[in-house]
């Protein structure tokens, strides 16, 4: 399985030779929690050291958290008093790919915060099921594959009017039939109906910055940033055992940023999908 992995590595470097990625964008997703080496992201050196943590406002919907002795920024989304939409980072400009370059002209008066949304392809759009402003920009992705957003079961988080969810893939397909307002799709799930995923391990190995949402049983949706790297062990139990969370979604791992507006707090990874919290 080694020799596999590494010649798969070695044939993804030397499709990419030719045109390098910029810094930051995802080549192959590791395997969740796998030990396996050679199929991390392709990412700056700087990118994959702790993030600053901005210095909490008490006008901010993020304040910051510590679980298992990983600093981690924790932001809440309550449809009570904000909107969710989808959006896309910019694939061209000075700052292309960065939530900065989408936030660039742009009116901010409304914004409570945006985080990366989901994994793309080198084109920086997503992979899996998009939908932004009622528009479905990519179709819901069954496929099998290697990495983290092929491990089944992964999910898609979607809504309209005020009404968040996260749903198994499988399960979206059978039961939603009316285009939601905004979605995208990511995997692997992290909690599934109150269970962790079956995959995950407790505290495997592959440590990284890394994001993803939950929904909660009043509504509300939580966003969760890791500020060091952690595993997706940990990240799992924090959504499950301290938000308690029923259903949780990954949403990437290294390039994972946050725009907290309030705080000052504006990471630049290179990013694709957005999610964009809005004040009502």
């Amino acid at each position: 399985m080694k020799t596999s992995a590494a010649l798969l590595a070695v044939v993804a470097l030397t499709l990419t030779g030719c045109d390098p990625a910029p810094a930051g964008e995802p080549v192959v997703r590791t395997q969740l929690d796998g030990s396996d080496p050679v199929e991390e992201v392709a990412v700056a050196a700087e990118e994959v050291e702790p993030t600053p943590t901005a210095t909490p406002d008490a006008n901010s919907p993020c304040r910051p958290a510590t679980f298992e002795g990983v600093s981690l920024t924790h932001c809440i989304a309550d449809p009570a008093t904000h909107r969710i939409r989808a959006s896309l980072a910019p694939s061209s400009g000075d700052k292309f790919g960065t939530i900065e370059g989408w936030a660039s002209g742009r009116n901010e008066s409304d914004i409570a915060f945006v985080m990366n949304g989901g994994m793309y392809g080198d084109d920086l759009k997503a992979i899996g099921y998009f939908v932004q402003d009622e528009n479905r920009l990519v179709e819901l992705n069954r496929a099998d594959g290697s990495g983290n957003f092929f491990l089944k079961p992964n999910g898609v988080f979607f809504g309209s009017n005020g009404r968040w969810r996260i749903l198994e893939t499988d399960t979206f397909l059978r039961t939603v039939g009316t285009r939601p307002k905004f979605g995208t799709q990511s995997g692997p799930m992290l909690v599934i109906n109150g269970d962790l995923h079956p995959e995950i391990s407790d505290d495997g190995p592959s440590k990284a910055i890394r994001n993803g949402v939950g929904i909660a049983r009043d509504g509300k949706a939580h966003f969760v940033i890791s500020n060091a790297p952690l595993s997706f062990g940990q990240l799992a139990r924090f959504f499950r055992d301290e938000l308690e969370t029923p259903n949780a979604l990954f949403l990437d791992g290294n390039i994972s940023s946050l725009w907290d507006k309030a705080s000052g707090r504006m990471d630049s990874r290179r990013v694709g999908p957005l999610i964009v919290v809005e004040n009502k």
